[in-house]
């Protein structure tokens, strides 16, 4: 990680008797991008909120580059912030709200068009700088916002949700978008959000967020595939469940025996094996117990949910071309991936 630009220090954040940031420790480096992931409700937006001046602490320290921002208000923290709600000003055109925070900053009225005109060319709107917020579709007006947000060289940018109001091709390309603007100005950014994936393809740390703490944080490939804890495991990517048996350094499950994750709790006998859908691979074996229940296409790949000889089901994510011959009712056997596994305690 770079030289650290943003930190929070042991914030704590209480609303009557719910704990909202449970002596929450960040570090942001210079010019990186971090995810807050996590359901709703476990205390992202409010640290956005925190960081931003929108709120306050009850406990714990926010320093930008070294110095304590706890006291300072938010129009003094130089901070941008692109609300999941668009939040533009209806009677202002694109330009005009692009340009409303140097307004405020008293930049002369030229620079403020030349700056607004050059962050609509930077996000792809050179043509709609007279438009009015009704006259823009909710991409575009996503990309106003994060021009406004972008236009008084923010040395934070917050991005709360930004993208979940879109629809999903809107949203994929515009999550592109944010990525590329960010690597290219190298702006220190915090985008919060509930979706995995979103999280995962734009970040360069991701922090799972529960209960107002940070389970865990890392790049996206280190959190896929090395989850600490059971809950980033079940909330990272999918994952079946499947009963086995611990002995020594192996666990033996769906009929084999494979190492088990030392990073695992410190116990023998019944556990459950947590295998990542696409670590699942089934083939056809007319002599098995495992049936299928369905096959899902989902374009390249498809989801087959299997019934193992207990009842429980498992699912595999396979390419739709390797599954293309197997159908409902067709007995199978289960292959494993993984040359190791993550478990816990029995359920």
């Amino acid at each position: 990680m770079n030289e650290s630009s943003l930190e929070l220090r042991n914030v704590t954040r209480r609303f009557k008797d719910m704990v909202a940031l449970d002596a929450l420790n960040l570090e942001v480096g210079a010019g990186e991008l971090v995810a807050l992931l996590g359901p709703s409700g476990r205390g992202k937006t409010t640290a956005l909120r925190i960081v931003a001046g929108l709120d306050r602490a009850d406990e714990g320290q926010v320093v930008l580059k070294g110095r304590d921002i706890n006291g300072l208000p938010a129009h003094k923290r130089n901070m941008g912030m692109v609300f999941q709600a668009y939040s533009l000003f209806p009677n202002m055109s694109a330009a005009e709200n692009v340009a409303f925070g140097l307004q405020m900053r008293k930049v002369a009225k030229n620079k403020r068009r030349d700056r607004a005109n050059e962050l609509l060319e930077l996000v792809g709107l050179p043509t709609h700088a007279h438009r009015f917020t009704h006259q823009l579709s909710g991409g575009q007006q996503q990309r106003v916002a994060l021009a406004r947000a972008l236009a008084i060289q923010p040395e934070v940018l917050l991005l709360d949700e930004p993208l979940s109001a879109l629809d999903a091709k809107v949203r994929t390309n515009l999550r592109e978008e944010i990525r590329r603007l960010q690597l290219s100005l190298g702006t220190t950014t915090i985008f919060v959000t509930h979706d995995q994936e979103e999280a995962m393809a734009v970040s360069d740390r991701v922090a799972v967020m529960n209960k107002g703490r940070i389970e865990q944080i890392d790049s996206p490939d280190v959190l896929y595939n090395s989850p600490a804890t059971d809950f980033v495991a079940g909330f990272v990517g999918s994952m079946n469940r499947i009963k086995a048996t611990k002995t020594g350094a192996n666990l033996f499950v769906i009929g084999r025996t494979i190492a088990a994750s030392k990073s695992g709790p410190s116990i023998e006998g019944s556990v459950t094996a947590l295998v990542r859908h696409e670590s699942l691979r089934v083939k056809p074996d007319a002599k098995s117990d495992v049936v299928i229940l369905n096959r899902s296409f989902l374009g390249p790949v498809s989801r087959i949910t299997c019934q193992l000889p207990d009842g429980d089901l498992v699912h595999s994510m396979m390419s739709s071309a390797e599954s293309a011959s197997l159908r409902a009712g067709d007995r199978v056997k289960l292959e494993l991936l993984d040359k190791e596994l993550l478990f816990q305690k029995a359920d």
